[in-house]
């Protein structure tokens, strides 16, 4: 196996533009090589290497299997997967065969021609039986199959048990209990952030919203509406926003954090609480914190509800424009077996797809039981319209909360103008 250089982090100076690749030269490729070099993109992870001797281990079975083939893999930050998902659709002979993407990316990609029908290949997989409905659907576009399950997941609220200790404080039962022990950590021990948030962390910043009644929008059959300037969303908004502040977690800081950033600085010890996925598990045990954390559903309004997180999680598919279909297919569900799956969830935290695997998994470890009630409780999803691909990579919901964090909008303003902007895409894909 090759594995290829680590891709740096390409935080583009550049806004992404909204809009499919520019040309057409994505079609079925007529060739299907049984040898030769296959290329695969995978997401790069906070503490990347046990995924890695994950795959290193697939990857050796797999050249084993198919004599005078072999594998290069890289490892690209999700931060700049629209970028590089873009430029492969619109040059197929730089293009990978199989590549990692997120579930909510699905309808956009099929929309742009990147993703191959595998629709048969998948239902005659004896392992696919076995497969989540949800996790099923999340691959599914107008009925037709485009990739396998990767893993799910949900985000839950990490907190630390001695800081929680040592300043006698109860685990918040709701939000408003949230954002005051939050500003009682940070009043104690001014070294560390509360909550630690991000800026640019869409999906922490989602449950505010739909604990608070809103929607990010509304609609079926793929023709939908931003709602994310109605007054429920607004009430979310702002009290996400307002965690944003030198007693928490301050706006210069903040700001521009994401996701993975939020969860660096909790395992390296640097906040009392932070909002993280199971998949995140490997990462925390892997940092300081390692033996004084534990986890709970992050809290909604209510004292004792669970605020409705977003039911996330990846998958795997091969590009249409593969010049090895057969052994790309074959790939990626060796990635994607139960097997795999089970040895990720060990590695990495990632939960299962696959419902036994799952319930194995969980009887197995403890700490997957407040992601699992999480789900349990309900969780959302965003539109299922290939219109959030242009949405997410033009950071419509990032910009939204850093104008109103900044100070340059109040969040009537930001939100007026977020929701312009996403129904301008809803339009654009009818």
């Amino acid at each position: 196996m090759k594995l290829a250089p680590r891709l740096a982090v390409l935080l583009a100076a550049v806004v992404v533009t909204a809009c499919a690749p520019q040309t057409s030269d994505n079609a079925s490729s007529d060739k299907d090589e049984q040898t030769g070099t296959l290329r695969v993109w995978l997401f790069q992870e906070v503490n990347n290497a046990p995924k890695e001797k994950v795959v290193d281990s697939v990857l050796a079975g797999f050249e084993k299997a198919h004599e005078d083939t072999d594998v290069t893999v890289e490892y690209i930050p999700v931060e700049t997967r629209a970028q590089r998902m873009k430029a492969a659709f619109n040059d197929p002979k730089s293009a990978p065969d199989v590549i990692e993407y997120g579930n909510t990316d699905t309808a956009g990609y099929v929309k742009d021609g990147g993703l191959a029908d595998v629709t048969q290949d998948f239902t005659s997989w004896s392992e696919a039986k076995d497969t989540d409905p949800t996790a099923r659907q999340s691959v599914t576009v107008n009925g037709k199959i485009y990739g396998a399950p990767y893993f799910v997941g949900v985000r839950a609220l990490y907190y630390r048990t001695d800081v929680f200790a040592r300043l006698n404080l109860d685990v918040p039962k709701n939000m408003a209990e949230l954002a005051t022990t939050a500003r009682a950590i940070r009043a104690a021990e001014p070294g560390l952030y509360g909550l630690v948030v991000g800026g640019a962390f869409t999906y922490g910043a989602m449950p505010f919203i739909w604990a608070n009644g809103g929607e990010i929008a509304t609609g079926e059959g793929g023709s939908y509406t931003s709602a994310i300037d109605s007054a429920a969303a607004r009430k979310g908004i702002t009290a996400y926003t307002s965690l944003f502040s030198d007693d928490n977690c301050p706006a210069a800081k903040c700001a521009g954090m994401g996701g993975n950033d939020t969860i660096t600085a909790f395992a390296a010890g640097r906040a009392g609480m932070a909002i993280g996925g199971d998949f995140n598990h490997a990462a925390v045990e892997a940092g300081k914190v390692k033996g004084k954390y534990a986890v709970v559903p992050l809290p909604g309004v209510a004292s004792g509800s669970v605020a409705p997180a977003f039911a996330g999680g990846n998958n795997l598919g091969v590009l249409k424009t593969t010049s090895h279909r057969t052994l790309a297919v074959d790939l990626m569900k060796r990635l994607a077996s139960k097997k795999t799956q089970e040895e990720l969830f060990g590695a990495m935290g990632f939960l299962p797809t696959f419902t036994d695997v799952r319930q194995q998994a969980a009887a197995r470890q403890p700490y997957v039981k407040p992601f699992v009630d999480t789900l349990g409780a309900g969780t959302k999803f965003v539109p299922a319209s290939p219109a959030w691909s242009q949405i997410d990579s033009s950071l419509v919901l990032p910009t939204l909360l850093q104008e109103v964090i900044t100070g340059k909008k109040d969040v009537a303003t930001a939100s007026k103008d977020a929701a312009a902007k996403m129904d301008d895409a809803f339009g654009s894909v009818g």
